[in-house]
């Protein structure tokens, strides 16, 4: 079975108060990306990476790409309008008989053994999207009233959502609509019924100041064998 990452990576830097897109802000003297990209080139010495930027960054993209420990594992593709065209233009780039994970590029703390998870329930399954259980209490607000909901029912969706390329593709068929947040929404718009997996709390999305720091934080006790400890 074939093995492809589709990483998005079209960020901005608004809401990190940056003019550099946190893709390539540095994490560990490394951009975020390179730590993304890496951890995929781990997981399975087979996998191919269709890397989805804007026209812009495409160099910027490349010269990190060069710094990784497989270059000629990935590919640049130009992202659309939303994610759901960047998607759709990375798909292009995928082969048949193919397991594709699509990825947000700023999530640089995914671990090969999600990766790993995610493939082996796509094949028993045919799709998974991993995602974790709410702590927080969970109030829904309409504007006039709010209500409390049964959070251990909530599940925090994650990436990489990862299916059977054919399944994907063809879920990509269909008309874009505002209401396609993700992959997942995609395919289940399609009549595919979506399969969730345990993910993993540290599998933070980028996007504000705090998160880089405790990303840093996560890798520096990562190198020095504390992760226990958290």
């Amino acid at each position: 079975m074939n093995k492809y990452a589709v990483i998005v990576a079209g960020g901005s830097g608004l809401r990190m108060g940056t003019t550099v897109p946190k893709q390539f802000l540095l994490l560990k003297s490394k951009p975020v990306l390179w730590h993304t990209l890496s951890a995929f080139l781990t997981a399975y010495d087979d996998l191919k990476i269709i890397l989805v930027l804007p026209d812009q960054f495409i160099e910027t993209g490349n010269a990190i790409i060069a710094t990784t420990s497989a270059p000629d594992r990935i590919v640049v593709t130009p992202g659309g309008e939303t994610r759901f065209h960047s998607v759709k233009n990375g798909l292009k780039l995928v082969e048949k008989n193919a397991v594709v994970f699509v990825h947000d590029g700023v999530r640089c703390l995914i671990t090969p053994a999600l990766i790993h998870r995610c493939y082996n329930a796509t094949l028993e399954k045919g799709n998974a999207i991993p995602a974790i259980t709410a702590i927080d209490s969970i109030r829904i607000d309409d504007g006039n009233t709010n209500s409390i909901i049964d959070r251990s029912k909530v599940r925090i969706i994650q990436t990489p959502q990862t299916f059977l390329a054919e399944d994907l593709t063809k879920a990509f068929e269909q008309p874009y609509e505002p209401s396609f947040t993700d992959e997942a929404t995609v395919a289940e718009k399609n009549g595919i019924k979506i399969n969730l997996v345990e993910g993993e709390k540290m599998n933070i999305k980028i996007t504000h100041p705090l998160d880089l720091q405790v990303a840093e934080f996560f890798l520096v006790e990562q190198a020095a064998g504390r992760l226990h400890k958290l």
